[in-house]
């Protein structure tokens, strides 16, 4: 194999394939990218880490026809430190591999094309296109509440349901919960021209991955391909496929208490500001526990805040409108940031009932028009005295 690419473009062709590359030395082949040339011009390089992968097609020149597989770091850091507009690359028939550019040379070893792990199928007859913003939009507002190495498998990812005309997102861990509900307009592509109704649950790793790799303009789509074990997005050049875990997801709806008896509206830049503030208290641990808990003290139309760590004290106070009695709840603070900063709208309503009772955080007025709403579990104050 024998293939001339420009240096800077096979950079930025490289670089968003690094995301499927295995960091864990149990198969070589899955640290490598899988590099299949066809005359005159046909390169599709391939990365898999057996639970996502990405594939698009690269701007190259092919004098020789072949299929190997390269060690994706290895390739992407040689090409940045090489001088020269030109890139050549070649593999001879020990599998050595040649890359020269300008004046620099380096050799390396690739393995057989026929070592890399089988991809699943990038098409299938039951699919739908989604606006790339709104997807995007929705991740960014439940991603923090992924369970991460959570016993029950299914809480390791998100939980996408999709129906005709309408996109639910849920994330939840044993402490906290995001939901996002949203109308969309999405195109349906199913082949039997069946409506549009799946579920399907995305490994967290992947949803974070798919995040940052997601075009940003309002006029982007992305075409999403379902299949019982595996998902594929297809966007901006790039074909994105992952495996879903397997399993029934949580009764969420269930889970939420619907009638608080207190009722708390506040800004939410302030309060944000105020908990960011209290951060320097917070996030300093105490040995064998969590981190440091942020009291809220409810009084009248008054919000305070205090923290107590070996690191310091810290209180604030901040102006609300509040029905219902007062109260005294503990939480963590860095999951309360994280569910603010989720939030898109001016005004946060909090529900509430007892210090044991979890609340639910709803934004109030979306501009977007979605159901968003955030769930989290009190810390015992017990804990903290």
């Amino acid at each position: 194999m024998k293939i001339i690419f420009n240096r800077q473009q096979i950079i930025n062709t490289v670089s968003p394939l690094l995301c499927a590359v295995a960091n864990k030395k149990t198969n070589p082949a899955t640290e490598c990218i899988l590099m299949e040339a066809k005359a005159p011009s046909t390169v599709t390089l391939t990365t898999y880490d057996l639970e996502k992968g990405v594939k698009c097609d690269a701007e190259g020149t092919v004098l020789e026809e072949g299929a190997f597989a390269i060690n994706a770091n290895k390739f992407f850091q040689t090409l940045k430190v090489m001088e020269g507009d030109q890139v050549t690359l070649s593999v001879d028939e020990k599998l050595e591999v040649s890359i020269v550019s300008g004046k620099s040379f380096y050799k390396m070893s690739a393995l057989p094309g026929a070592d890399f792990p089988v991809v699943p199928s990038v098409r299938s007859d039951m699919s739908f296109e989604v606006p790339a913003s709104i997807l995007k939009n929705v991740i960014s507002k439940i991603s923090f509440a992924m369970g991460v190495n959570d016993q029950r498998q299914v809480l390791n990812g998100a939980y996408f349901r999709i129906t005709d005309g309408e996109l639910l997102a849920v994330s939840c861990d044993s402490f906290k919960m995001a939901k996002c509900c949203c109308s969309a307009k999405l195109v349906n592509k199913n082949a039997d021209g069946s409506s549009l109704k799946y579920s399907y649950i995305v490994p967290q790793k992947t949803v974070n991955e798919l995040y940052r790799m997601l075009p940003d303009g309002d006029e982007d789509t992305v075409t999403i391909f379902m299949s019982r074990k595996n998902m594929v997005y297809a966007f901006d050049g790039l074909v994105f496929f992952t495996r879903l875990i397997e399993g029934e997801y949580i009764d969420f709806d269930r889970i939420i208490l619907k009638n608080h008896r207190i009722n708390v509206i506040a800004d939410k830049d302030q309060l944000l500001s105020a908990l960011e503030r209290a951060a320097v208290v917070t996030e300093e641990k105490i040995p064998g526990s969590t981190r440091t808990p942020l009291k809220f003290i409810i009084e009248g139309n008054m919000l305070k805040l205090t923290a107590n760590s070996s690191a310091g004290s810290s209180y604030d106070e901040l102006e609300i409108e509040h029905t219902g009695d007062d109260l005294i709840i503990a939480f963590d603070n860095k999951y309360l940031i994280d569910a603010l900063r989720s939030c898109s709208t001016e005004r946060i309503k909090i529900e509430l009932s007892t210090p044991l009772y979890s609340i639910n955080i709803i934004p109030l007025d979306p501009e977007d028009g979605s159901d968003d709403l955030f769930f989290l579990l009190p810390v015992r104050m017990k804990n903290f005295g």
